[in-house]
């Protein structure tokens, strides 16, 4: 089971995969969000705790609802993406610890220490977030990342009247290879690791 994936399959997950600013006019279906979903949902969280939402907006209700957050950067791209998923984090990830981490009452740990919820929220949401995009590439869908929005207004849009509060947008499809931007360099090993 523990076998290094091949070649192809890691150019497509990181080597060649791109950050993707137009897609070509294909639909994604709802098959495609269930099996990108029923994926990344294997990706660690801390305690199981899961706390990532997502709404996959597809409509152009939804995407009208959308549009007062976004850049203008991000505007027309967005727009017209097959799918945007809005992700956010649940600040009541851990009512359901009973149910995900029955190992332990992990619930307790998080009972009126807001500073410690928000903390587990966003960076296991943030986790999550890159399994799907991850789960995304290896479904053969390309991926766009967006942190380009006012995310009062998408949360006063999408997640009112819950705690779940917006992280990043990603747009979803079929890339247009004419619209990706000349490949950015990356650091060295040296140059942000060390071995100790």
């Amino acid at each position: 089971m523990n076998q290094k994936l091949p070649d192809a399959a890691l150019d497509q997950l990181f080597r060649t995969a791109r950050t993707f600013n137009g897609f070509r006019d294909e639909p994604v279906g709802d098959d495609k969000l269930h099996a990108l979903y029923e994926l990344m949902k294997w990706g660690p969280t801390s305690a199981n705790g899961c706390p990532m939402r997502v709404v996959f907006a597809r409509s152009p209700a939804a995407k009208e609802k959308l549009r007062p957050a976004l850049s203008a950067g991000n505007l027309d791209k967005t727009m017209k993406a097959p799918v945007t998923a809005i992700v956010g984090r649940d600040l009541d990830f851990f009512e359901h610890l009973p149910r995900l981490y029955p190992a332990t009452d992990a619930r307790s740990w998080y009972v009126g220490n807001e500073a410690l919820i928000e903390h587990t929220a966003l960076v296991n949401g943030t986790l999550q977030a890159a399994y799907l995009i991850l789960a995304a590439r290896s479904l053969g869908l390309d991926c766009g990342p967006m942190g380009g929005f006012n995310s009062s207004v998408v949360d006063a849009a999408f997640f009112t009247g819950t705690r779940v509060k917006s992280i990043v947008l990603i747009n979803i499809g079929y890339g247009d290879p004419a619209r990706v931007y000349p490949r950015g360099p990356r650091f060295d090993f040296a140059e942000v690791c060390r071995i100790e």
